[in-house]
């Protein structure tokens, strides 16, 4: 589905945008623009020895994403970092349906840094929900994920956005000629912004320091000539390769667009890295004749993707183990019926699908090559 298909009423929501830069404006703060996210250490040539676990779309759901975690021996009991100098990759998704995203995310900024001081690495990548949740895109947020924004100032804070839109909406109503209805705009805007809405929205902000974390986020990694990623890589997006299409990621972001305008770009298309369903929908004989060129521009003989749940959840390697979908619905419930959390190691030439009661071997033979030396 187009990004912006189906897209709520943001009457109110863009209303608040303008009242939270007047805030910050009035406490000195002066709002610029997000940069791109600082060159550092490429994710597109990661080798190693070690084992590597990755993990599909989270969605909210904390405690299976910990459950598991533990399962693939990543964290202990206490949800600390055991996994020594194994590799954790996290392909995206961690937002929206569940509750519990803000935690989600707090534990991986953890592991990133404690994975490092024990010679390991958490490569967390950006999904499509992270992309929705920073154009304001807010079709998927939880009741939850709210929530979990909210303290004990943010009804006063509420009040006082709030008094700040009904006199710009007042002053407006003014110069048009026409009545303003308090009590009615009142009534409106406590209906479509909970408390905690506010802290959530200044979060994910360009400044916010969530909203700072997906924009740092890579699009695709790329282990032991394997690619990680969200959605999957098109015949379209191929001949930019691992770096390229990280950096032309990296450079939307750091200039998003009004949400209205956001389907013109690459990583709101349908045929984008964050999006693209063609690697695990199509049937094995369409996407054989193009793979081998995908791989052959991608520099990989292997791709690893979330993105497009499988259900009842379980891990599938296609086209001989080339293709790998990870996603197995980790959230459940209500939303995927017959989902389950899940893991997928690879250690050696040897993937394993990991779940809570058991460990399955995947037949994987393009995996099958000796890995080189260990570096990071």
């Amino acid at each position: 589905m187009p990004l912006m298909q189906g897209h709520v009423s943001m009457r109110v929501a863009i209303g608040v945008t303008a009242a939270l830069m007047l805030v910050m404006l009035a406490e000195g703060e002066r709002p610029v623009r997000a940069q791109a996210a600082k060159p550092g250490a490429s994710v597109c040539d990661i080798q190693t020895t070690e084992r590597v676990v990755a993990v599909g779309d989270i969605h909210g759901a904390f405690d299976n994403f910990v459950a598991i975690l533990r399962a693939a021996q990543i964290i202990d009991n206490r949800n600390r970092w055991s996994g020594r100098r194994a590799i954790l990759v996290q392909t995206g998704d961690i937002l929206d349906r569940g509750p519990d995203s803000r935690k989600a995310i707090d534990l991986l900024r953890r592991l990133e840094r404690d994975a490092q001081r024990a010679g390991g690495r958490v490569v967390s990548l950006l999904g499509n929900h992270e992309l929705m949740r920073v154009i304001s895109d807010w079709r998927y947020v939880s009741a939850g994920e709210i929530d979990a924004f909210r303290n004990g100032d943010s009804a006063q804070f509420r009040e006082q956005v709030l008094a700040t839109l009904d006199a710009q909406a007042a002053q407006r109503a003014k110069a048009e000629g026409r009545a303003h209805d308090a009590a009615a705009y009142r009534e409106q805007f406590l209906k479509e912004v909970p408390l905690g809405m506010i802290e959530l929205r200044q979060a994910f902000g360009p400044q916010g320091e969530y909203g700072k974390w997906i924009r740092e986020r890579p699009t695709v990694a790329r282990i032991n000539g394997v690619l990680f990623l969200h959605g999957g890589i098109s015949p379209e997006t191929a001949p930019l390769g691992c770096d390229g299409i990280n950096a032309a990621i990296a450079k939307e972001l750091a200039a998003l667009p009004p949400p209205e305008q956001a389907a013109s770009l690459m990583s709101a298309s349908e045929t984008g890295p964050l999006w693209y369903r063609g690697l695990a929908l199509q049937t094995e004989e369409e996407v054989a004749p193009i793979l081998q060129t995908i791989l052959e521009q991608m520099k990989a003989r292997a791709i690893v993707v979330g993105h497009s749940t499988v259900l009842p959840g379980r891990i599938v390697a296609r086209l001989d183990g080339r293709v790998i979908l990870i996603d197995t619905g980790m959230v459940a419930g209500e939303f995927y019926k017959g989902g389950v959390p899940s893991a997928l190691e690879w250690s050696g030439g040897t993937l394993t699908a990991i779940y809570l009661d058991r460990r399955e071997p995947l037949p994987a033979p393009a995996l099958q090559s000796s890995t080189p030396s260990a570096t990071r």
